[in-house]
């Protein structure tokens, strides 16, 4: 069975709202971090999941343990740190009028880090990885070994730089770092922030021609409700984002964009002899899963697809 290889931070996401006074108020506690968020709605959609992630030994981490191996992700690959080192890093989300989260973190990290075994990865297998876990310099070493070894073994690599405006300061040095990352990458899929952030341009066929199309020939420029635009090799083509009503909460919009491609890469068998060949109309079905999870994780206070939506899709 093919497995889907997530490589990325973990983090209890704590949630805010304005009350009726204007004061900021805790809505809810989610598990959370971009990998993750995927990672879980790939669980619950039944399929061979894993995470090479990092978590402190402390209750949050053992809760947020707890609750990945619900879904069946094989938690083999975690670093779990001693808590007088370091802790599970924690996020504060503050959701605006339109429900667009806007955050704070706070961590506390051990001196070594992402200390875990090689994962098994096989021919046809999946692996997801992005934000700033990906570039960071400290863990940079040991991610290049991993994705050094999927590119061998005919994994599929998808690519998500999901950098956030608070790293925007950083983006020049990290800048070789990203480029090596789309290197590796098979698909690339961002959002029109992520590239103001890291380029400053806000055309996706500026951006698909002048800095992905050269390492990466599929690409997914995702804009909200402004729908998504698509390129590969075969051209390229515009689609619209469901109609919903009022969002509950965007957060794990993207991160259940990016399983819905996936799943879809799974039921269509593709692989990565087939996919650079794949015409406009056969990735069609395949971002169609993708614009309907995101439509529906909008609708939730979950970051990941609820579980009765994804049972209709096992």
């Amino acid at each position: 069975m093919r497995k889907i290889i997530g490589i990325g931070e973990t983090i209890l996401d704590i949630i805010f709202r304005r009350n009726d006074n204007g004061e900021w108020q805790p809505e809810k506690s989610v598990a959370g971090g971009s990998t993750f968020n995927s990672i879980i709605t790939l669980g619950r959609l039944g399929l061979n999941t894993a995470l090479v992630t990092e978590l402190g030994n402390d209750l949050v981490g053992q809760n947020i343990m707890e609750f990945m191996q619900k879904y069946g992700v094989n938690t083999n690959y975690i670093d779990i740190y001693n808590t007088k080192d370091g802790k599970t890093p924690i996020s504060l989300a503050f959701l605006d009028e339109d429900n667009n989260a806007h955050y704070t973190f706070y961590h506390q990290f051990p001196e070594e880090r992402l200390n875990v075994a090689m994962p098994l990865i096989n021919e046809g297998d999946i692996i997801l990885f992005g934000s700033y876990f990906s570039v960071n310099p400290i863990l940079r070493k040991r991610i290049l070994e991993i994705l050094e070894f999927a590119q061998t073994r005919k994994a599929i690599i998808y690519y998500d730089p999901n950098f956030r405006k608070a790293h925007s300061h950083e983006a020049l040095k990290l800048m070789p770092n990203i480029i090596e990352n789309l290197e590796y990458a098979n698909i690339v899929r961002g959002s029109d922030e992520d590239f103001d952030t890291i380029y400053k341009l806000q055309d996706p066929q500026k951006v698909y021609i002048d800095k992905i199309k050269f390492y990466c020939p599929n690409f997914i420029y995702t804009r909200g409700s402004k729908g998504i635009e698509f390129f590969c090799s075969q051209g390229s083509s515009h689609f619209d984002t469901p109609a919903i009503g009022t969002p509950v909460s965007t957060i794990g919009a993207g991160d259940t964009f990016n399983a819905g491609i996936i799943f879809g890469l799974i039921r269509h068998n593709v692989t990565l002899d087939n996919l650079n060949s794949l015409s406009l109309n056969e990735w069609k079905p395949i971002i169609e899963y993708a614009l309907q999870f995101s439509s529906q994780v909008c609708m939730s206070h979950e970051n990941y697809l609820p579980e009765e939506i994804a049972n209709q899709y096992k």
